[in-house]
């Protein structure tokens, strides 16, 4: 036997042994999370000397069991309800074993070839979902985080470059950047503010604008704040709508917003990590209207698309303004690779190396389709609503938000507290049921007051686990008042 045949046969065996692991993992995990604390695990991890090898691979998935596998949270399991982590789906692991082993690079034809093309088409297949015309493009990218920086980094250059005639690649930042102003809702995601940050606006340059009574941006006061910031000799380069966000999973008014940008020139970005995987379905694609009004939208397919971290996308309605993230080297994409027609992906974005990350998503629509997972958004959706009308009904919970997608938020509330004793006992019951690992829900501050968080994103999820967890839930705050 040759070299490279048992290279090839060393790959099978260790492959069929880590598929065997992790068959085993799925079939013997039964809640969602094993309680462990940092301070219990910590040691074990510490205790792992580098200079040593395991004997085997077998040893190997044994220490890995013990401090990684048996603790990790599970997702697919329906009583995870906590974060916008979704199980994913089977297609996209069989092609998450090819992207590891030819380990193509995404950066430039030569390092990619047919991979090119596969994301280049997807990205073409999600722009036509959403509309946004034939000048569209896009790439894919590590997260909504980097979608929203790019986004904005494409904003700041496309005023600069166009209203300045001023070449910020090379000056730098001119003089009129420190009255950028960029406009969110209040309850917009945390990276705007980091994206204005790393781009040398500072976080002064947001001007976040406030929800009303469904917790989506108010479009009267985003004119009023616009007007001031003018008035006071301010710019407005960007409005940033939320097609989902994070706690309430609402929806900003993209016709409203759209409408808003055209009158003031500025550029309109979309993040729609969460919500995007409305355009899947046929009954709650409506909620993404005027999304095709958008400069840019962020999509996060290992959220609403069932496929493992990292899958997302930066799209573009004129693929001409990604150029203004583009850079040459010799050595890597060269003008006149670009003159010859061969396609470079790292002219789009500010990632060299990159994964082939697209091809996860092109297996999940080639071997189930976008219909079924269109049925999975609305089944979340519908399983979140049954959510909703469980706890309004229940005198013992208070219900913040009936959801738009599939996330929630409330209290229990039995005895009606006050505000400090309330978050007191929310914070416990979130803590102990997290220590429990039977369930896990997550919490955030609505006003400084502190409200548990359902997120659904598993279509295995029904209301009768709904019922167990608000019943858990319960007993834990019994437990609470017993004892205090």
């Amino acid at each position: 036997m040759n070299h490279q045949e048992a290279n090839i046969n060393h790959y099978a065996r260790t492959l069929q042994k880590t598929i065997d692991f992790v068959t085993a993992h799925f079939r013997n995990t039964t809640q969602p999370f094993s309680g462990i604390t940092p301070a219990d695990l910590k040691p074990a991890v510490q205790s792992i000397d580098f200079n040593t090898t395991s004997s085997s691979i077998d040893d190997l998935l044994l220490e890995v069991k013990s401090i990684y596998s048996q603790h990790a949270v599970a997702f697919h399991l329906p009583k995870y309800i906590a974060h916008l982590n979704c199980p994913v789906v089977t297609p996209s692991l069989a092609a998450e074993i090819i992207i590891s082993a030819l380990n193509s690079s995404m950066d430039t034809w030569d390092q990619s070839a047919g991979g090119t093309l596969m994301e280049m088409k997807l990205i073409d297949w999600t722009c036509e979902q959403l509309h946004l015309g034939a000048s569209a493009d896009g790439v894919f990218t590590s997260g909504g985080t980097q979608s929203n920086l790019m986004a904005l980094l494409m904003a700041r250059d496309y005023y600069i470059n166009r209203t300045l005639l001023y070449n910020v690649k090379m000056q730098g930042l001119p003089e009129d950047a420190k009255r950028f102003r960029v406009f969110c809702s209040e309850k917009s995601h945390f990276s705007i503010k980091k994206a204005c940050s790393i781009l040398g606006l500072g976080e002064h340059a947001v001007v976040c604008v406030p929800v009303g009574n469904r917790f989506k941006m108010n479009t009267k006061e985003l004119k009023n704040l616009m007007e001031k910031e003018i008035a006071q000799g301010n710019i407005p380069i960007a409005i940033v709508a939320t097609a989902g966000t994070t706690d309430f999973g609402s929806i900003d008014p993209l016709i409203e917003l759209g409408e808003l940008a055209k009158e003031y020139g500025t550029w309109f970005h979309v993040d729609a990590a969460y919500g995007c995987g409305l355009m899947l379905s046929d009954n709650h694609r409506y909620k993404l209207s005027g999304i095709e009004y958008a400069n840019s939208v962020t999509v996060d397919y290992h959220k609403s698309f069932f496929q493992p971290v990292s899958s997302s996308a930066l799209l573009v309605s004129d693929k001409d303004t990604l150029r203004l993230m583009c850079y040459h080297a010799d050595y890597l994409n060269p003008v006149e690779q670009e003159k010859d027609g061969y396609p470079n992906q790292v002219n789009k974005t500010i990632q060299t190396t990159r994964r082939f990350d697209a091809l996860k998503l092109w297996f999940t629509l080639r071997l189930m389709g976008k219909d079924v997972l269109g049925e999975y958004i609305d089944q979340i959706i519908y399983t979140a609503k049954q959510a909703a009308n469980m706890i309004d009904k229940d005198p013992d919970f208070e219900l913040l938000n009936h959801p738009e997608i599939s996330t929630l938020l409330f209290r229990y509330n039995p005895y009606s507290t006050e505000v400090s004793a309330l978050n007191t006992l929310n914070q416990f019951i979130r803590k102990k049921l997290m220590d429990s690992g039977k369930a896990l829900v997550a919490s955030t501050k609505v006003n400084n007051e502190v409200y548990l968080k359902f997120t659904l994103l598993n279509p295995a999820t029904t209301a009768k686990d709904i019922s167990t967890i608000l019943e858990l839930i319960k007993n834990i705050g019994n437990e609470y008042a017993r004892n205090n």
